[in-house]
């Protein structure tokens, strides 16, 4: 059997997308949106993970010589 290739940070944001509009439609039984909900609660778990990981990568570029954390505005250098 093949392996399936993680899905991507948008394409889980699409999925999440799509589930978010399943529900709003509301769906036919309650098994099918007890199923959406629960792939939607492992899909944001996921987003999360990716976007905390990037916090991170973010927090070890933005530092001083010395090493000390530097708090720069985002906006700063438009």
């Amino acid at each position: 059997m093949p392996k399936k290739d993680k899905p991507t940070f948008e394409d889980d944001l699409a999925r999440l997308s799509e589930i978010v509009a399943a529900l709003e439609e509301g769906p036919e039984t309650l098994d099918e949106m007890l199923a959406l909900y629960e792939e939607g609660v492992a899909i944001t778990k996921r987003l999360e993970e990716v976007l905390d990981q990037a916090e991170t990568r973010i927090k070890k570029l933005s530092r001083d010589a010395e090493g000390e954390p530097e708090l720069e505005d985002l906006d700063e250098g438009d």
